[in-house]
């Protein structure tokens, strides 16, 4: 069964549409391959600034506000989000205005008008801060891991950017982005909902035949060259908690291990049968939640743990997550466990056939990454997953000369030794 369709435009513009005859509501995506990676650090959130001055006005709608009625009025209310590889723009659309909300989309990308640059500057300097303490210091601990990952790359930047940067960051700075990566050829545009290939192209052309531009540029590329030993950042911050993160450096999408760690991250941290809910909070009564999480780029990524825990808690938290992965380097994932796992995987796989704005991103993402996944590639692949392969991938990952990780939070000189002892001594 054909699960989407995508054409190339004569100026590189990839559409791809994903029929779902029985819905009523379509979404329309834009996926644009730039993001924080791209950026050098004295332009760090170059990217992110930009989709959010696509906001303000274009040609056609000279205001933000008037853009936004523009996208009301076709049922829809236009969002964005820059990570460190893509930018993307989305809306939902009633199926009746396809072609005008695609319209509406060519406008932003083509036309927009970068008005108000110091009123968004300072509505981004405030999302900024949102990142640090009183101090200035930074106590997201997405971000402290990420520059312990990626020492001196763009991929251990805050994707929202630097202070410093967002504060420099000029029009003519902000034209020159828009024109080298907002381009046809690093773009894709997909629909889902109750449509036709056909008339999905013709709304495209119609509104990007003259939209013309170059390929775009590649990233700096990541190898593996860091300190070969664990290592943690510790922020005293306010609070009655901590934040405790601890993430391992990962290999990129399309690597063997991929699906396997998709797998890994389910056992251990998705939904309350998961092995951290239950060691964690079930079994130690340590923390009221804890988050496995997975991100994967072109040539690395990151697993990681996230929960908060009390000061007092931190070396108990941080051994039993640790005592976890030897469990897991030691021991392979039983028979029930495994089961367990991949049929609620599959159960998800499956009900995000229903969801119109799961299934434009996915094939969208999919055609701009080139990292095409269809969901029977992923279920096909799940049945390929064995105990051994997994103990084989956390043999391979999960080990001390790539963990990370940051404690944010109210802890002693004392707690913090006590844990640092505890991370130097580990061996799975």
């Amino acid at each position: 069964m054909v699960e989407y369709f995508c054409d190339t435009l004569d100026n590189g513009l990839r559409v791809v549409s994903v029929p779902m005859p029985y819905h009523h509501s379509c979404e329309v995506l834009f996926s644009i391959g730039i993001g924080s990676r791209y950026e050098s650090r004295g332009k760090s959130g170059i990217s992110h600034f930009l989709e959010h001055m696509l906001f303000k006005g274009t040609a056609e709608y000279p205001t933000g506000l008037a853009l936004e009625r523009a996208f009301e009025s076709l049922g829809g209310s236009a969002n964005a989000a820059t990570d460190s590889e893509t930018t993307s723009f989305h809306s939902r659309i009633h199926p009746e205005h396809l072609g005008s909300g695609i319209a509406l989309f060519a406008s932003m990308l083509q036309r927009p008008l970068l008005t108000d640059l110091e009123l968004e500057r300072r509505v981004i300097l405030e999302e900024a801060l949102g990142d640090l303490n009183e101090s200035g210091r930074q106590i997201n601990p997405d971000n402290i891991v990420a520059q312990l990952l990626y020492p001196n790359h763009p991929l251990g930047q805050p994707t929202v950017g630097l202070r410093h940067s967002i504060e420099k960051l000029g029009l003519a700075q902000l034209k020159s982005h828009h024109a080298i990566y907002y381009t046809p050829h690093n773009t894709v545009l997909a629909v889902a909902g109750p449509i036709d290939h056909l008339q999905v192209k013709t709304f495209a052309n119609e509104s990007f035949q003259n939209w013309v531009g170059d390929h775009a540029p590649l990233p700096k590329p990541w190898t593996d060259q860091f300190e070969k030993a664990p290592r943690f950042r510790w922020v005293r911050d306010a609070g009655s908690q901590v934040s405790l993160q601890c993430a391992f450096l990962m290999p990129g999408r399309n690597s063997d291990h991929a699906v396997n760690l998709r797998v890994l991250r389910r056992l251990l941290g998705w939904g309350g049968m998961s092995r951290l809910m239950l060691r964690l909070r079930e079994e130690l009564g340590l923390t009221y939640a804890v988050e496995a999480m997975l991100a994967l780029y072109a040539d690395t990524g990151v697993f990681a743990i996230d929960l908060a825990v009390s000061p007092q808690n931190i070396s108990q938290a941080l051994q039993a997550i640790l005592e976890l992965f030897s469990e897991l380097h030691q021991t392979p994932v039983n028979d029930a466990d495994l089961l367990h796992t991949l049929a609620s995987y599959r159960y998800d796989l499956d009900y995000s056939r229903d969801q119109v704005d799961e299934m434009a991103l996915r094939y969208g993402w999919s055609e701009l990454t080139g990292c095409k996944r269809t969901i029977e590639a992923d279920l096909a692949a799940l049945e390929q997953v064995t105990a051994e392969n997994l103990q084989e991938t956390t043999r391979t990952f999960f080990t001390p000369d790539r963990l990370r990780g940051a404690v944010v939070g109210p802890y002693t000189t004392g707690q913090r030794n006590a844990t640092e002892t505890l991370i130097t001594a580990w061996r799975p």
